[in-house]
């Protein structure tokens, strides 16, 4: 198998910082949000659409 090492770099920061969290994804959400909130930028946040049942959004067989 090939080695890339900037995957394995990003692979390794990615199992550090889950680690750090105990892999707990809302703790890790809920840090991003802290840190989004300290930066003072501002962030886009769109509502949810919903998507229809059956519809591919015009790609594959299905849409032609």
């Amino acid at each position: 198998m090939w080695d890339d090492p900037i995957v394995n770099e990003v692979r390794r920061v990615r199992e550090e910082h889950a680690a750090r969290f105990g892999y707990d994804l809302r703790e890790i959400y809920r840090a991003v949000k802290e840190q989004e909130a300290a930066s003072g930028r501002t962030f886009a946040s769109y509502p949810p659409r919903r998507i229809e049942q059956g519809v591919r959004g015009g790609r594959g067989k299905e849409s032609q």
